[in-house]
């Protein structure tokens, strides 16, 4: 994915997000992560646990997942109601996000365990995403916390400076928006080193373009900086 000079203004339609194994972006921060995505199906447990910031590429990273083992995709507000006598029925493989937003939720908790033995027993896995470690997770059920815990984990850390600038790019692009690299270049010493402030910037100055009718261009970089500084 390159950066090339803008071509035209930016459209107001809907982006679409580029979840492809080669839109992935690996380097040191991620590596790991997807060292245990590709370890499957040797796992030592049941489950696995991808935990990290907000918008650091754990959806991504179980798409890639669920393209290779045919995984289905149940939302977690939905655990509660699954049909669990037909889960592992056709596919051995499952993905639940968000996980650490629903843990303190006893009916949640319940339905969680219910699938994590269902898993044991079927030789299936389960692929969960969170925004940080199970160990510090307020769990109400101890045999829960104690089947998770002892589950393997892997964390995608804050991006260096060459993930940095491959994440903006595809960001961008994810909204249909053709950045120069002088915009780019404006953007890396001065912003937040997270994924989840990269991902609001993204935002902001794709909603100021629009709203000028401008294409992204450092001025309109700027003014989002200020609107996100404005809101802190």
């Amino acid at each position: 994915m390159s950066v090339s000079e803008i071509k035209q203004i930016p459209m107001d339609f809907s982006h679409r997000v580029a979840y492809g194994r080669e839109d992935f972006l690996i380097a040191p921060s991620n590596q790991e992560a997807v060292q245990w995505i590709d370890m499957w199906p040797k796992w030592p447990a049941p489950a696995l646990i991808i935990y990290g910031d907000e918008a650091s590429g754990k959806t991504h990273l179980s798409y890639v997942w669920q393209d290779r083992t045919g995984a289905q995709r149940i939302p977690a507000n939905d655990l509660k109601d699954a049909d669990f006598g037909r889960i592992f029925e056709c596919d051995k493989c499952v993905i639940i996000e968000d996980v650490s937003a629903h843990i303190g939720d006893r009916e949640f908790e319940t339905a969680l365990f219910h699938l994590y033995n269902m898993a044991k027993e079927e030789q299936a896995h389960i692929l969960l995403t969170a925004s940080s470690v199970q160990s510090g997770w307020n769990f109400v059920i101890p045999d829960l916390r104690s089947r998770l815990c002892a589950a393997p984990s892997v964390a995608i850390h804050e991006p260096d400076d060459v993930l940095l600038q491959s994440i903006l790019v595809k960001l961008f692009s994810d909204r249909q928006l053709d950045v120069s690299i002088e915009v780019i270049n404006y953007i890396l010493p001065r912003t937040e080193r997270s994924f989840r402030f990269i991902k609001r910037l993204v935002e902001r100055a794709d909603k100021i373009a629009l709203s000028e009718k401008k294409a992204v261009t450092i001025p309109v970089i700027r003014k989002a900086f200020e609107s996100l500084a404005s809101e802190d």
